[in-house]
């Protein structure tokens, strides 16, 4: 404990020296600082508490992982610079030497174990998608590292290159020892000066960055939500790059000759998920807000209805201004488990009209939708949409949204009837989603961490089990078609669609969008120089 606290008292030093001169030099803003507008807040910057696309991305910043999951969903040597299949069920990893952290302290396997470990038993469960197969971890050496599954794992280089890799020194560090700066020391391509929950992140360069150093000195990462204020801030020349550019602002950066937009494709897929578990489900009601003395989510007849009366062709054309496809399944074709056999439920009012009919509802019922503000494109406009669409069959809707950071837990716990949610597919593969938000919860297993409508159904919870199991490619594929069947011909999910990446940047902003939807400041190159 001793050696913590003096650690610990270093460390504190490091940042408050880092923060004193970080900002003080003009010329040193002006020659290399980037300020990127983030559409979503982050909930933590422990970078093993919370996982979610706006954390992940910001801690990447600071923390490397084993793996490097590149912009198209490959995996490229990181901490780990290659790697070796021992058998079934253990891989053995060769670490980068001559690497150091933030504080001048050497990485080592030590390292790696802690992390790997810390990010598998935290409490908060929140990266167990990713930890649920890892039995142990074991350094052979001070550059070598054999992790040991419980069972075949095929995914498991995805799964590594979503943990970071902290200091072994800080393996017992508290969430606000991250957040307040005494562990936020990692390896990565940025130090941390200071967090401002809600606000901004700000960093300065590594300059002894292994991979080189990044094309910007000082980086912000601004917190900027709402959709006006982050386009506002772009145009009067506040921000270099905003995410999610709104729809209404697309013309007046394409009019501004100082601003671009850059736009890509993302593997996120947006959805409905709806409460299958309750038998009376808590924001449903009679029509006359009485209890309606039943779940009907529970029916199969009512969730197609509800995908049949959504125009969802519509909701892409004009809600996300063409900047998203309409989604049938979690990925598309000519990705790892991608059914033909799944039904692509057209838009039909009478068709869902008759299908509540037929499932007892004929005068429909009332409910209420949650979703976020400011976490999705264009979020709470979708979540609008879909009330409209879904009263016109007879289903009184009305809207509850939430800012992210009060929303999120809720969603994730279940708390919610119907609600907007959304996952990023960076694996490519029907299995990362599914494990994640379709299995049914189980903690010990890391399964259904964020299976927010409660779905436990044993033939969809078996094929996921067998499809992380296999390691030959071709039965893994056909595993998940049969499970992209299961999950979206009983309509488990309503399926939204797919979301485009769009931002807004200034002229002399480069970057290649990525699938996984993170902007990544050492990505963003300034073509000027």
């Amino acid at each position: 404990m001793t050696t913590y606290v003096t650690r610990r008292s270093f460390h504190a030093s490091v940042m408050a020296l880092l923060a004193a001169t970080a900002f003080c030099s003009p010329a040193f803003a002006q020659e290399a600082e980037l300020r990127i507008g983030m559409a979503s807040p982050i909930t933590s910057l422990d970078p093993h508490e919370d996982s979610n696309s706006p954390n992940n991305a910001t801690s990447r910043h600071i923390w490397d992982s084993l793996i490097n999951r590149g912009g198209s969903a490959e995996n490229k040597p990181q901490l780990a610079t290659e790697w070796e299949i021992v058998d079934d069920t253990h891989w053995r990893f060769t670490l980068r030497e001559g690497v150091k952290f933030h504080d001048g302290s050497a990485f080592d396997a030590e390292d790696v174990v802690a992390s790997l470990i810390r990010a598998r038993d935290k409490e908060s469960q929140a990266f167990a998608s990713y930890t649920r197969t890892i039995k142990s971890v074991t350094a052979e050496d001070a550059h070598t590292v054999v992790v040991e599954t419980t069972g075949p794992d095929p995914l498991i280089l995805n799964s590594l290159s979503r943990i970071r890799i902290i200091s072994s020194e800080f393996a017992d560090a508290p969430v606000t020892d991250f957040e307040n700066g005494p562990a936020a020391f990692g390896t990565g391509p940025f130090k941390l000066v200071s967090y401002k929950p809600g606000d901004r992140v700000e960093l300065v360069r590594n300059e002894e960055y292994f991979d080189g150093p990044a094309d910007w000195s000082k980086v912000t990462l601004r917190q900027v939500p709402d959709e006006g204020g982050r386009l506002a801030s772009l145009l009067a020349g506040d921000l270099d790059v905003i995410e999610a550019l709104p729809a209404e602002g697309v013309d007046r950066v394409e009019g501004n000759s100082n601003l671009k937009v850059i736009r890509g494709k993302a593997t996120r897929i947006v959805y409905l998920g709806m409460d299958v578990a309750r038998d009376e489900t808590p924001f449903v009601t009679a029509k006359d807000g009485s209890p309606l003395g039943a779940n009907p989510f529970k029916d199969a007849r009512v969730r197609k209805a509800l995908l049949m009366g959504m125009n969802r062709e519509a909701i892409v054309d004009r809600v996300m201004s063409k900047n998203g496809t309409v989604a049938h399944q979690f990925v598309a074709e000519g990705f790892f488990g991608h059914s033909d056999e799944v039904e692509e439920v057209p838009y039909d009012v009478e068709g869902a009209k008759a299908l509540l009919a037929e499932a007892g509802y004929p005068d429909g019922f009332a409910l209420t939708i949650h979703g976020p503000s400011g976490r999705y494109l264009n979020d709470s406009e979708i979540v609008q949409a879909a009330a409209q669409m879904l009263t016109r069959i007879g289903i009184d809707t009305k809207v509850e949204v939430l800012p992210w950071s009060v929303y999120s837990s809720k969603y994730s716990d279940g708390e919610y009837s119907l609600f907007l949610g959304s996952w990023g597919v960076n694996t490519g593969e029907v299995s990362n989603p599914a494990i994640a938000i379709v299995a049914g919860r189980d903690a010990e297993k890391g399964l259904g961490r964020y299976n927010g409508g409660g779905i436990d159904v044993p033939e969809i919870n078996a094929l996921i089990e067998k499809a992380a199991s296999t390691l030959e490619d071709g039965e893994r594929e056909q595993i998940q078609r049969e499970l992209s069947n299961l999950i979206f011909n009983e309509t488990w999910l309503l399926p939204m669609h797919n979301e485009s990446v769009v931002l807004g940047a200034k002229k002399n902003i480069d970057f290649a969008p990525r699938a996984d939807t993170y902007t990544l400041a050492y990505e963003i190159h300034d073509n000027t120089k």
